[in-house]
């Protein structure tokens, strides 16, 4: 099968499933198979520009845009997370899929942030909780806050996920979110390319409200000296 085949059926396989599934209990095996196929070969396109340009034009227009913006988000996060040894990395459960959505949901409410915007920023951060390490500047919980930004913004335990995904919405409110919400991300982690990356995946998010199910379907893949690594 060729790879353009491969990553259509994935994607779409992928949809059904989350769709099929909603978010209550365990990560169904079929939504699991799917998700991990399309992961794999967003990686591989994310780190071979030239087989990307070859195999995006082949997908469908609303494939291909799902595809480019988890590739290029994938690209631009790279750049700023140094490979790490095994050792570096410790791991645990996520909150259930659907504790998180009411999660998000009440940041929002209490905030006037997107809870797409919540839901990308902690799958970037700590794979929905999953990745337990503190970063290499210090950051640590679900939402990777230095301690002393934790001290103004957070209540409670920095690793609980409903504590650290409401300090969430707290500090990016008053840094300027919703109205000006790029600006908020840019104070949350200063690069443009992980503001970038955070508002490609909320919008795909935003395009298809299962596409959360099938990130946190997806397994953490952690990139090494020696390549990626899956841990769970």
């Amino acid at each position: 099968m060729s790879l353009v085949l491969a990553l259509a059926g994935a994607h779409a396989a992928a949809l059904a499933a989350a769709g099929a599934w909603g978010g209550a209990g365990a990560v169904p095996p079929p939504l699991v198979a799917a998700a991990l196929r399309e992961q794999r070969i967003e990686l591989r396109l994310s780190d071979d520009p030239a087989l990307a340009s070859r195999v995006l034009p082949q997908l469908a227009p609303a494939v291909a845009r799902d595809v480019g913006d988890d590739v290029s988000a994938h690209r631009e996060l790279a750049r700023l997370t140094p490979a790490r040894p095994l050792k570096a990395f410790r791991v645990g459960r996520a909150a259930s899929a659907t504790n998180l959505l009411r999660f998000y949901r009440e940041g929002e409410a209490r905030s006037g942030v997107p809870w797409r915007v919540l839901a990308a920023v902690n799958y970037v951060e700590s794979d929905f909780g999953r990745l337990r390490s503190a970063s290499v500047s210090g950051a640590q919980g679900p939402m990777q806050f230095l301690p002393s930004t934790w001290r103004t913004y957070g209540r409670g335990d920095i690793d609980d996920p409903h504590a650290a995904i409401l300090a969430a919405a707290r500090f990016l409110r008053a840094a300027g979110a919703p109205r000006d919400l790029r600006g908020a991300l840019y104070r949350y982690n200063p690069s443009p390319a992980y503001v970038d990356a955070i508002l490609r995946l909320a919008g795909r998010i935003r395009r298809q409200e299962r596409v959360f199910l099938v990130f946190y379907a997806r397994r953490l893949i952690v990139r090494t000296p020696s390549g990626y690594r899956q841990l769970n």
